[in-house]
């Protein structure tokens, strides 16, 4: 889901969303949203030869806190969590109404697992900037995976009010919908959420589960197929194409499917199952 500021945004994909029982098969979706968290970063951004770059600016500036964001969001997309902490500190500490870096700060609290350090970080900066869309996306995007379902659709449904053009917003609010059975809805937020973020492939697998749950197989397909073509490395789009090979009787092509989900996450259950019930047909 998400990403940090002064930087491009990159995909993400997470647990998955039962969406709908087809012919006893449960569907998945990512959970998170197109323009993601930091499990998929950009090796430019936050390579050694950058972060040095970033390093000799601050160097030249010690006082300006706007290099210390900007490095510790490089040092987050590298993955160096603690560095990036330290950064983001030292932005706060230069300028205190920094929410732009309170929001930072709490991104990397939550994959330090300090959800409360989080929290306090993300309604800091709403406070600093009531709005500020980020930071709503941010905590709604902690409260999902806390289980506060409502609270999350309303920061989703803010940062919307607010005319965001973050793809994260309509892509999960789309996935609160669609586990709710609302699937019009659902559909028409993750279609949003493709025109803002067309190189995306999540959204397209939401709106393909919403597509099947109103058994609208044909564009369901395009939708899998699609998210295939724009990331091959995402285990549900390999599962999600399998599972419309399953419905049409073709088990052959389900089964190869299965298999390379099941390769690129042997712990995803629809795969290693679905691989089961079609292997050798």
């Amino acid at each position: 889901m998400e990403a940090l500021i002064g930087g491009r945004n990159h995909s993400w994909r997470n647990a998955a969303l039962a969406a709908a029982l087809l012919s006893g098969v449960a569907l998945t979706a990512c959970q998170s949203g197109p323009t993601g968290e930091l499990t998929s970063v950009e090796t430019a951004q936050g390579s050694s030869e950058n972060i040095s770059s970033l390093s000799a600016v601050i160097s030249r500036n010690p006082q300006d806190p706007e290099g210390y964001n900007v490095r510790g969001s490089a040092y987050g997309r590298g993955g160096k969590y603690r560095e990036a902490l330290k950064d983001f500190d030292k932005a706060i500490e230069l300028k205190p109404n920094f929410y732009q870096a309170y929001a930072n700060r709490a991104l990397i609290q939550r994959f330090l697992g300090d959800q409360g350090k989080a929290l306090a970080d993300y309604n800091q900066a709403i406070q600093l900037n009531a709005n500020y869309d980020a930071a709503y996306i941010g905590r709604g995007n902690l409260y999902r995976k806390a289980g506060r379902t409502q609270d999350a659709f309303n920061d989703f449904q803010k940062a919307i009010q607010l005319d965001t053009t973050d793809a994260r917003a309509y892509h999960n609010r789309g996935l609160i919908y669609q586990s709710q059975g609302q699937h019009a809805f659902a559909i028409e937020d993750f279609s949003t959420a493709i025109s803002l973020s067309p190189d995306a492939a999540e959204p397209y697998n939401g709106r393909g589960l919403s597509y099947l749950a109103t058994n609208d197989e044909d564009n369901a397909f395009a939708d899998f197929n699609m998210a295939i073509k724009l990331d091959g490395n995402i285990a549900e789009s390999w599962a999600n194409q399998a599972l419309i090979y399953e419905r049409r009787g073709d088990k052959a092509r389900a089964a190869k499917s299965y298999a390379r989900a099941a390769q690129l996450d042997p712990n995803y259950k629809p795969a290693t199952e679905g691989l089961a019930r079609t292997r050798g047909s």
